[in-house]
């Protein structure tokens, strides 16, 4: 087999990711199978580390909309994000995977708290290391807090996993017409207002160079291809480039 093309990968997660067939919660077998997927990867020698959301259990935002503080509403999002990789990385021992949980709201008797040089200690372990609890601050959203922590533990790549193939011109959920941008810079992700990531998370990647693949999670085997470097999904870097990726 060949070498995989990045050594050390931040994957995004979303909380619905967890959800499955169900309308909110957890799912175990779904978590059972992204499990699975993680662990083969991190058997090619890849460190790997996760940040998942916890739009299936609460979403910060939409409480807002709806007359909550916000502050409160995202305090409380980020509690959801600790239960989501909590049960994620509960997936990952059953599968036998050493794992760390890391949040950035210290709570000591369920995780570790957030301290950059052990993160980077428990990937060159071999640990699968979950941050969770997002920047640990109100008005940011996780795909800030996974931006961040790539850049604080010199990821290679973050790996954002959705539910489609890609970056589209348009949801491909509802509009039939929409096409799949195979690459692409992030000053285009900004300038076009393509929904991949959040200005602020993208901006960042910018300013640092950070390359974002973009792919389907549902189609299974996907999280190693990615790593491996194959075509599967949209890849965003600080200039577009080409290459021979299938539609």
């Amino acid at each position: 087999m060949p070498a995989p093309a990045y050594q050390r990968v931040l994957l995004k997660l979303s909380g619905e990711a967890l959800m499955g067939d169900r309308e909110f919660g957890i799912a175990p077998i779904v978590a059972d199978q992204i499990a699975a997927e993680i662990v083969e990867v991190r058997q090619l020698g890849v460190e790997l580390a996760v940040v998942i959301g916890g739009g299936n259990i609460f979403r910060g935002l939409a409480a807002s909309a709806k007359g909550m503080d916000r502050t409160t509403a995202d305090n409380m999002g980020m509690l959801a994000t600790v239960m989501n990789a909590l049960a994620l990385s509960d997936a990952l021992e059953r599968h036998g995977a050493d794992t760390r949980v890391l949040t950035a709201i210290e709570m000591r008797t369920v995780a570790e708290p957030f301290i950059r040089r052990r993160a980077i200690r428990h990937l060159e372990k071999g640990r699968v290391v979950l941050f969770a609890a997002g920047t640990g601050n109100p008005y940011f959203t996780t795909d800030t807090a996974a931006a961040l922590r790539a850049m604080e533990i010199r990821a290679d790549v973050i790996m954002k996993a959705t539910r489609v193939d890609g970056i589209f011109t348009a949801d491909p959920l509802t509009d039939p017409t929409a096409t799949r941008l195979d690459s692409l810079s992030h000053l285009d992700v900004l300038e076009r207002r393509l929904n991949v990531m959040d200005a602020t998370a993208i901006s960042l990647c910018m300013d640092n160079k950070l390359p974002i693949v973009v792919f389907n999670l549902t189609t299974p085997g996907n999280v190693l291809r990615a790593v491996m470097g194959e075509a599967v999904g949209s890849v965003v870097t600080p200039e577009p480039i080409t290459m021979g990726r299938k539609g």
